[in-house]
């Protein structure tokens, strides 16, 4: 009987577990985590309410019906460093850990396992022998990338030279290629037409 009556007075607490963390936004569940806002700053729980990424101010917000939050699309999560003033965005995996360096000017959602982003090269065009140093140009070129960040496919293989200077990109240059479906893309030309691409992966 004694038994009976501690499991029945347990049962009430069992049932009605609870996080004790207070949260300023919580997002709908998405690939079975749940992005979660404290003041500035964003963390995820898992399905079970568990705190899975502690809180942080890198994570990158997606728009949505339901809000603005940051998300997880393949088992990335979009994160943005500030290097010298200029933002570059990379990727997190579901423990915390970057799995893709934050080194692009601009990158979206993953989707089918792949991502556009803005990589940049470096180009030397010569010396100057006047102020003994070298002449460089950034070349910015839209790209596809694969799960760990590698480049597959240039969509613009000429790109669009950039300055990479803080007053220059106060925010990041926008990306205006598409992904239509597994293969196929949509690249905005020179004459501000679409051309559609299609790339075997």
């Amino acid at each position: 009987m004694k038994k009976v009556l501690i499991i029945l007075l347990l049962l009430p607490t069992i049932a009605l577990t609870q996080t004790k963390e207070e949260f300023d936004f919580v997002a709908p569940i998405h690939e079975n985590v749940v992005a979660v806002k404290k003041g500035n700053t964003w963390g995820f729980i898992d399905a079970d309410g568990h705190i899975i990424i502690d809180f942080r101010n890198d994570l990158v917000l997606s728009k949505t019906n339901h809000g603005n939050y940051p998300m997880f699309m393949d088992n990335r999560c979009l994160i943005s460093v500030k290097k010298e003033g200029i933002l570059y965005f990379g990727y997190i995996d579901k423990t915390g850990k970057t799995v893709i360096e934050p080194e692009f000017l601009n990158a979206q959602n993953f989707s089918n396992n792949q991502a556009l982003a803005l990589a940049v090269i470096k180009e030397e065009l010569g010396r100057n022998e006047i102020l003994g140093k070298n002449v460089i140009a950034h070349r910015c070129f839209e790209v596809i990338i694969d799960e760990n960040g590698d480049i597959k496919s240039y969509l613009n293989p000429k790109g669009v030279n950039v300055v990479l200077d803080k007053k220059s990109l106060k925010k990041p240059p926008k990306i205006t290629s598409k992904i239509i479906s597994k293969n196929l893309y949509a690249v905005l030309n020179e004459n501000k037409k679409w051309i559609i691409i299609k790339i075997d992966n």
